[in-house]
């Protein structure tokens, strides 16, 4: 049987000339900005157009571009050999708002002629403006292309073991490199405002749950959850991730700060988090700043990856989306696609 397991990224501008095309993508898209598309498309444009030049800074501090690419393609790769013999399998990596962008990657799955589909978010954790809006693209292109393929999808998996077993080992390495130090973990997770988790996206309780997940194998931390890379006027969740890290530095705490909603590594850990909180944590009396990389292709995720793909193709009518035995979401949660039916 040949399967089709299509990786979905936000993606990344892959040179200077990218980042203005890249934002205007990324804010054309109605998850990010609910408004009619005669208000939204004009809107993008003016955003991305007043970002750029700020978005170039941050990116010339990485070379010029972001790295997101050829680390999915990496863990598209190791992902392929970890599910081994029994099927051919094909990964494909999707992005959302930059190339290779939904539309030519499903040219390229029709070409191949799967007999199965995996739809596999690379966000551990579910959201209305990630995976529901990458799955929600997709579906939409498939039925343009006329791509009639059985197709499940991997929701989310904020405590899959093989991700939390990833995530611990390399904590632990980061806990260790901290020494003897009075040491405080700090989870950061990219943040969303408020008015989206109003209205009923689950991501909020599942970077908590991942986080729990995390600490209690661990045992004994003193940690807490916050969020990055806040934009624009809105109120966003919190508590922030800067809040924190000078929290930690008022109660003389070491920091060791994991990314636990990025499964790899661009602009918000290589600039936001290595460069820019490790100057606020410096400012503010850190006695030391220690940044977890990513999970990347850990073998123990992209084997948990493997047996989410496994779970998915061995029962087409799962119960739950993710193949875990407990659902993560609750009937508040509106945005989750169970919740709401549209699945």
């Amino acid at each position: 049987m040949k399967v089709a397991i299509i990786l979905f990224n936000l993606g990344g501008p892959d040179s200077p000339e990218a980042v203005q095309p890249f934002l205007k993508n990324l804010f054309s898209d109605p998850a990010i900005i609910s408004l009619p598309s005669f208000l939204r498309l004009p809107l993008a444009s003016f955003i991305s157009s007043r970002r750029a030049p700020k978005a170039k800074k941050i990116y010339d501090q990485i070379g010029g571009s972001s790295p997101i690419l050829g680390q999915t393609e990496a863990q598209a790769r190791a992902l392929e050999e970890a599910l081994g013999g029994g099927h051919e399998w094909r990964g494909y990596v999707c992005m959302r708002y930059w190339h290779p962008m939904t539309e030519a990657v499903v040219r390229s799955v029709k070409k191949f002629g799967p007999d199965r589909i995996v739809l596999l978010p690379l966000y551990p954790q579910f959201s209305t403006t990630t995976t529901g809006s990458s799955i929600k693209t997709w579906k939409a292109a498939v039925a343009a292309a006329k791509l009639v393929v059985p197709t499940q999808a991997v929701c989310c998996y904020p405590d899959e073991p093989g991700f939390v077993a990833a995530s611990v080992d390399l904590l632990k390495q980061g806990l260790a490199e901290a020494g003897d130090r009075p040491v405080r973990v700090l989870f950061s997770a990219h943040g969303l405002p408020e008015k989206i988790i109003q209205r009923g996206d689950p991501y909020q309780v599942q970077v908590e749950r991942t986080a729990k997940a995390i600490a209690d194998r661990i045992g004994g931390l003193d940690w807490s959850v916050c969020y990055q890379s806040r934009v624009g006027p809105l109120k966003w969740i919190g508590p922030s991730t800067d809040t924190e890290v000078k929290r930690a530095g008022q109660d003389g705490k070491a920091i060791v700060l994991y990314p636990l909603a990025f499964v790899s590594e661009h602009s918000e850990t290589l600039v936001e988090l290595d460069i820019d909180y490790r100057r606020v944590a410096g400012e503010c009396g850190v006695p030391a700043y220690i940044r977890v990389p990513t999970v990347g292709t850990h073998p123990l995720f992209i084997a948990g990856l493997a047996d989410r793909v496994r779970a998915v193709l061995a029962e087409p009518k799962v119960a739950v989306c993710h193949g875990a035995t407990a659902m993560p979401c609750g009937q508040q949660h509106r945005g989750c696609p169970l919740v709401s039916g549209a699945v």
